[in-house]
């Protein structure tokens, strides 16, 4: 099969170096960051960090985030890059043209790691769909402006522009996005599908596009983490193979050592929103789930099939769920098969990890934004599983698909308006044309807006 005999793990040996952490050092101060390669030569990636597809920058005092803000009098307004104002002195590569040696405990270090961090993730996904990804915004804009924004209680990107900010917590304490691999990998993520799928037409868009658009997210974030070989060894060694089990490959974007923003593994189906939804997130639950129920049944199947574990095995951890009491049972059996056979597991994990990102991206490439819905996504994953491997996984897909409800049940109405949480009509999807339907600024207040850039 042309997908399994492809080394989709290989990075350009002759790239730039950058040092990246696979979970936040501030949760996880053992493990130490990982040298990674990115795309191009030593010298094309300049100060910034930039190079031709994005540049960072760290801005002094921007008042307004980008996308949607209302000036002092009330009045909505549309803002986008490129930022005018005053930046800090944008990092520099070394003498040998990479990024690695900047120290972690440097300020710097995460503006590059942000950098990095991006560039490393879409250089994976060009991988798996077999070319460079478009900007859905490069009819306007060359490059993506990503600004760091610590002030910023969220992160976010929309037309031309990534923002990246840090959770403020009630006590005080402020836990930096910035060194957050699946923070940018999620953001990341949302431009991809922006690029390759597109945005829907008012008329014609439906609730589950939305909740897609985070789901997706978290798939790139989840498969571009499986890169990192440190966190693919972690996994295995606190695993053993048994994924079923609460572990860190299903925690997305972790804010404590007790919360994440969400679980992969989770038990919500469509009957869940059926009679209507409120937030995309919780809407993106089903899909998210059944996408990583294929990804571990896929790495069981090829468990299976190496001898590594049985076919009841495999079967028993599928049913730890509807049989929670057994869970102590099938983590024995777990332990009993990865001892001295690490190496082995590891070779399934990444075939499973490229197996999906193989077809996702093949998959992303049937389809078009208008009236999707999970059903059609579900089938042009089932085409993409035909397309490259002769349906191998199909009867795996469907049961994971119809568990969750997808092809069988239809997603209720949206019941309140989005909020700032949302991203439903937000700063994500409004293009520059839709500057025409809000209120013309007053001199005044256009006044104070470039000042407040200007003198930042």
């Amino acid at each position: 099969m042309e997908w399994a005999s492809r080394n989709w793990s290989e990075q350009d040996a002759n790239g730039v170096r950058f040092r990246l952490f696979p979970k936040p050092p501030f949760l996880h101060p053992g493990h130490p960051p990982e040298t990674v390669h990115v795309s191009g030569r030593p010298g094309s990636i300049g100060p910034g960090p930039s190079d031709d597809h994005m540049y960072l920058i760290n801005p002094v005092g921007k008042s307004y985030d980008y996308g949607l803000n209302r000036t002092p009098y009330g009045t909505i307004f549309l803002n986008l890059p490129p930022w005018r104002g005053e930046i800090r002195r944008p990092v520099r590569p070394g003498a040998d043209g990479h990024f690695d040696h900047i120290p972690i405990d440097a300020p710097e270090f995460a503006e590059a790691h942000i950098f990095g961090s991006v560039r490393f993730t879409l250089d994976i996904w060009e991988r798996y769909f077999g070319h460079s990804i478009d900007w859905h915004f490069a009819k306007d804009f060359q490059r993506l402006e990503i600004a760091m924004l610590p002030a910023f209680d969220n992160s976010h990107v929309g037309y031309g522009f990534m923002e990246i900010g840090a959770q403020h917590r009630g006590d005080g304490a402020i836990m930096p996005y910035s060194l957050n691999f699946d923070v940018m990998a999620h953001e990341l993520g949302h431009l991809v599908i922006y690029g390759t799928v597109g945005v829907p037409n008012r008329v014609a868009e439906n609730g589950e596009y939305f909740g897609w658009q985070e789901s997706a997210a978290d798939l790139s974030a989840m498969v571009a983490s499986l890169h990192f070989q440190q966190h693919l060894s972690h996994l295995l060694e606190e695993t053993h193979g048994n994924f079923y089990t609460f572990n860190e490959l299903d925690r997305f974007a972790e804010l404590d050592t007790n919360t994440q923003i969400r679980l992969a593994n989770n038990s919500l189906t469509l009957a869940d929103f059926a009679d209507g939804w409120h937030d995309e997130h919780k809407l993106s639950q089903p899909m998210t789930g059944a996408v990583f129920d294929i990804l571990v049944d896929v790495f069981q199947e090829a468990l299976v099939e190496r001898g590594l574990i049985s076919r009841a095995a495999a079967d028993r951890a599928r049913g730890v769920e509807h049989d929670p009491s057994s869970a102590p049972r099938v983590q024995a059996l777990f332990d009993e098969a990865y001892q001295g056979r690490s190496g082995e597991f590891r070779e399934a994990l990444i075939e499973a990890r490229d197996y999906l990102g193989a077809i996702f991206a093949a998959a992303v490439e049937r389809l078009s934004p208008d009236h999707l819905n999970y059903a059609i996504i579900a089938d042009a994953m089932l085409d993409a599983d035909r397309a490259l491997t002769g349906g191998r996984y199909r009867r795996l897909m469907l049961e994971s698909f119809d568990w969750r409800g997808i092809g069988r049940v239809k997603v209720g109405p949206r019941l309140s308006p989005p909020d700032d949480k949302n991203h439903t009509h937000s700063d994500r999807t409004l293009l520059p044309q839709f500057t025409g339907q809000l209120p013309k600024l007053s001199f005044r207040e256009r006044m104070i807006f470039a000042c407040a850039c200007r003198n930042a």
